[in-house]
This record gives C-alpha cells, sequence and structure tokens, in this order.
C-alpha cells in the first residue's frame, strides 16, 4: 500500500496525538475507510500507541475500518422519520441492493447504513446519498433515486 498520500495529509498538521481525528478524517476521505496498515503508519508517525489510533477509530461512528462502496445511502431512524415510514425505505433499499445496514453491494457501488438523526424532521422520511438528502421520499421513488448514482 502506497502511504504517500498518507504522509502527505499528516504533514498538513501538527505532528502531535491532539492532531489525530483530524487526520484520520482526511485519512478517510482519501481511502473511503481507515485501513489497518494506514493506521498503524499514523500511529508511527504521531509517536503514540496503535491502540489510541484505534481508540478512536472506533468510538466515533463517523469512522469506519471496512471498506464503503463509491456512494452512502444513509438511512434516518430517528422518530419523526421512523413514524413516516423509514422503516419501509429501509427495507426496500435492502431488497434493491441485496445488503443490509453496514454492508457494501458486491460491486463496491453501495454502502447502506442507518442513522439515528439527519436533523431535517421536517422532511421526514429522510435518505441521504453521499452528502446529498433527500426528503419525504416514498417506497416507489427509490429506485430512480439509485438509478442517478449507478
Amino acid at each position: 500500500m502506497d502511504l504517500t498520500k498518507t504522509d502527505e495529509i499528516i504533514k498538513q498538521y501538527e505532528i502531535a496525538p491532539q492532531s489525530l481525528i483530524a487526520i484520520l478524517q482526511d485519512v478517510q476521505d482519501e481511502w473511503q475507510y481507515l485501513p489497518r496498515e494506514v493506521l498503524e503508519h499514523i500511529a508511527t508517525r504521531l509517536q503514540i500507541p496503535i491502540s489510541q489510533v484505534f481508540r478512536v477509530a472506533t468510538f466515533y461512528s463517523a469512522f469506519t475500518l471496512q471498506p464503503r462502496g463509491r456512494h452512502l445511502i444513509s438511512v434516518c431512524t430517528g422518530t419523526a422519520c421512523h413514524v413516516r415510514g423509514s422503516g419501509r425505505l429501509l427495507e426496500r433499499l435492502q431488497k434493491l441492493l441485496q445488503i443490509a445496514p453496514g454492508e457494501t453491494t458486491p460491486d463496491k457501488q453501495f454502502s447502506l447504513e442507518t442513522v439515528h438523526c439527519m436533523g431535517c424532521c421536517a422532511l421526514a422520511p429522510a435518505v441521504r446519498i453521499d452528502e446529498k438528502v433527500f426528503g419525504e421520499v416514498a417506497v416507489g421513488q427509490l429506485p430512480d433515486l439509485l438509478e442517478k448514482y449507478e
């Protein structure tokens, strides 16, 4: 694994433990997840134990140690979205993609996850694909939404 890009990211920050979260965010943006080899390299460069790096990487739900697909689909399961049918959206997405939450399609096109709240309750039920939020989503809209990202 070429760690050149990881080194470039680390150089943007102070070589200190307090830079860890920012470095992990940028590294995950680059790799789409946090590979073990990269985490070990970060620990070495910051001169901190690998256990500390893993503790941070596994504590925050924004980080993932598993490869994600090109597009991340998040289904809100907060109260407003749940009451307005997000469970049905999740079921339909699982059937369309043939994966469960936390999984990635075999072609690495999509990853599916649930989130507790997106902060857009007035738009419930909400689905986010990458950084774009779709509100008041109906089950019948899902195939067309996915098609835009294939």
